[in-house]
């Protein structure tokens, strides 16, 4: 199995930013593309970055596009997601995950269903206006 531990989310005004971190652990060999979701309450999760297993290619949600970097360290098997000009509707829960397959690639990660990822308990990130 594979152990996702997000940290780093906390209270921010806007205009602000925040770093959140994912450290991965266990069956680390078994992750290949990572990526982060977001979920505001009374609203379904939403894909908000991915990152393929080099780190080379970058996928983003329209919303974040500009404002937010996806990165990766693989030597620590943490991936971050750093979080510029923060507004109130980026306030959500923020949660890490890696597909469940090796075979998934980073852009497809937003278009699986939830059961096809493993997945971390999730950070709150809030933003005051």
């Amino acid at each position: 199995q594979v152990q996702l531990v997000e940290s780093g989310g906390r209270l921010v005004q806007a205009g602000g930013s925040l770093r959140l971190s994912c450290a991965a652990s266990g069956r680390t060999f078994r992750i290949g593309a990572m990526g982060w979701f977001r979920q505001a309450p009374g609203k379904e999760r939403e894909f908000v970055a991915a990152i393929d297993s080099s780190g080379g290619s970058t996928y983003y949600a329209d919303s974040v596009k500009g404002r937010f970097t996806i990165s990766r360290d693989n030597a620590k098997n943490t991936v971050y997601l750093q979080m510029n000009s923060l507004t109130p509707e980026d306030t959500a829960v923020y949660y890490c995950a890696a597909p469940r397959s090796l075979a998934t690639p980073a852009q497809s990660m937003g278009n699986r269903p939830p059961q096809g990822h493993f997945w971390g308990q999730g950070t709150q990130v809030t933003v005051s206006s």
